[in-house]
């Protein structure tokens, strides 16, 4: 059977002063009524229902799980390792229930358009996982020369039908004329971040690339369960290193595969996201709360309790809260996280 894991364990440091430690980026309502993590659970649900789909966080954040997808399982992750050791939990736990089990690992904060063409390709995804010690991820066709995104370069004529292709190499984030040149080559993709696989699968291929967090992991499993679950699973954390599943296995193991999607897929990583995506009135402005402008144009406002005013600015990020304000330039966003950074290191904890 197919099973949604959904990872949302990190702190979204880039969407602060709105997300912090104690309410980060994917449990909030940055687009419409609900929170990126329940629009996640959403767009799958028609696939994959409630009953098999898990969230995979930190336990800090369970109880907000709960509430906002109380039907769902949650895994709760001791300490955060990045998404290797998260993967890897998630799939002792499918593999103990079921030894056919198949996953399809998704990021709980992208906002995705045509959820009906996103399934058709993560359908094509599933099937092809099928095959033995096979991994599945989906790339996104190019729209523009993106330089905050990783690339894959998959071989293969192209074809109208959705279909999986062999992956020839990983890319990371380029800078602008070398994500030209890969825009104009036409066999690269911008890597989203979304994997289909048999839990069977990753774990062998763990144990190939990445052995400690498969020995760590696998002696867990025999605990699951049990009363000692706990301290099995803490055990397994504590002695994994912090690696991403890309560049631990994807970009190491061999039969990778990649479905091509085009279906309105946006990684919501920072302010400047939020601004590009939002509808905007006649002067650029993207406008929420109690908001005066008075000459500015291309600006972004997420207002608080109070007014915010602004007079004679152009192209400006502010985001408003009870006890910070940020405000930058647009093309400055992903800085932002360099002021949490600043934060901790100041020892300024109630401010994260």
């Amino acid at each position: 059977m197919t099973y949604g894991i959904l990872m949302a364990g990190g702190i979204g440091s880039r969407f602060w002063p709105r997300s912090r430690e104690a309410y980060p980026k994917q449990f909030l309502n940055v687009f419409g009524s609900t929170s990126l993590l329940q629009q996640t659970f959403a767009r799958i649900e028609p696939l994959i229902p409630a009953a098999r789909n898990y969230v995979v966080t930190h336990e800090r954040y369970t109880a907000l799980t709960n509430r906002q997808l109380p039907h769902v399982h949650v895994l709760a992750e001791p300490i955060s390792r990045n998404t290797a050791p998260c993967i890897a939990f998630a799939a002792i736990v499918l593999r103990a229930q079921d030894k056919d089990a198949t996953m399809v690992v998704l990021p709980a904060d992208h906002q995705i358009h045509d959820e009906y063409q996103f399934r058709a390709v993560l359908e094509v995804a599933i099937e092809k996982a099928q095959a033995p010690g096979t991994l599945v991820t989906i790339g996104i066709k190019p729209s523009y020369a993106a330089t905050g995104y990783g690339y894959i370069q998959y071989d293969g004529p192209t074809s109208e039908r959705v279909r999986a292709y062999p992956v020839k190499t990983f890319a990371e984030k380029p800078n602008l004329a070398t994500a030209e040149r890969f825009l104009d080559s036409g066999d690269f993709l911008w890597n989203s971040g979304i994997f289909v696989w048999r839990a069977d699968t990753i774990l062998e291929k763990m144990k190939q690339h990445l052995p400690g967090i498969f020995e760590a992991f696998e002696k867990a499993a025999s605990a699951l369960g049990t009363p000692q679950e706990g301290e099995a699973i803490k055990a397994a954390y504590l002695r994994s290193t912090r690696i991403s599943v890309d560049y631990g296995v994807m970009e190491r193991a061999k039969n990778v595969h990649v479905v091509p999607g085009a279906f309105g897929w946006n990684d919501i990583g920072d302010w400047r996201a939020v601004y590009d995506l939002s509808q905007k009135n006649n002067h650029g402005n993207v406008l929420h709360n109690q908001v005066i402008v008075h000459d500015a144009g291309r600006c972004m406002v997420h207002g608080g309790s109070r007014l915010v005013v602004l007079v004679g600015t152009h192209d400006l990020l502010v985001v408003d809260t009870d006890d910070a304000l940020l405000i930058c330039h647009r093309e400055n966003a992903q800085q932002v996280k360099n002021v949490v950074e600043y934060l901790h290191a100041r020892q300024l904890t109630e401010f994260v």
